[in-house]
Order: structure tokens, then sequence, then C-alpha cells
């Protein structure tokens, strides 16, 4: 496999159709997938990369939370990005700003 710029971090259920992973290939990225158990002819993956998917769902279900990007209701896509930073930028300062036990 050669080594790309970017991975591509996906889910179990995109790892069906060899195509997919081809079409990441193809697209300059290096898809990180683990094969499913029942697989004839599994492929390696960075299972170090794969770890860190579960830490951008986690983010995206903390995003949830916030009406704003869960309802687009805004008209412009800069607005909408806007209010996308703001949000990250609470949950940011929300974790940070905990006092250790």
């Amino acid at each position: 496999m050669t080594k790309h710029s970017a991975h591509l971090l996906m889910d179990r259920a995109y790892e069906g159709g060899d195509s997919i992973r081809l079409l990441a290939e193809s697209s300059g990225l290096t898809p990180v997938v683990p094969p499913k158990k029942n697989r004839t002819d599994p492929w390696d993956y960075d299972r170090q990369a794969y770890k860190g998917r579960n830490v951008v769902e986690r983010v995206f279900n903390r995003m949830k939370h916030h009406r704003k990007a869960a309802t687009r209701y805004d008209r412009l896509d800069e607005t909408f990005l806007a209010n996308l930073q703001l949000i990250l930028i609470a949950i940011y300062l929300k974790k940070h700003s905990q006092k250790p036990n």
C-alpha cells in the first residue's frame, strides 16, 4: 500500500465493496476500515488511526446537542460554518474548564 497524505476513517459498514476503498485511494486518501471477520482475503489497516474514529463520532454527537447544528436554519453557508465553529469552541471550553478531581 502506498503512503497517502490523509486518512479516510470509515465504519465497517463501508467495508462491503472494494470499490469504495479503491475510490478513496484514487482520490489520494488512505482508507482506514477493518475487514469483516469472515473476509477470505483480509487487508491490513492502521489500527491506531481507526481508534481515532470514535473521537470524531463523539464530537459530532456533542454538536447535535446544540439546536443550531442539529437543524440547519441558516441561509448562508458561511453563517452555518460560523455557528459550527462557535459550538466547537463552546464544547472545547466546557471540556477544558472542568476542575480536575
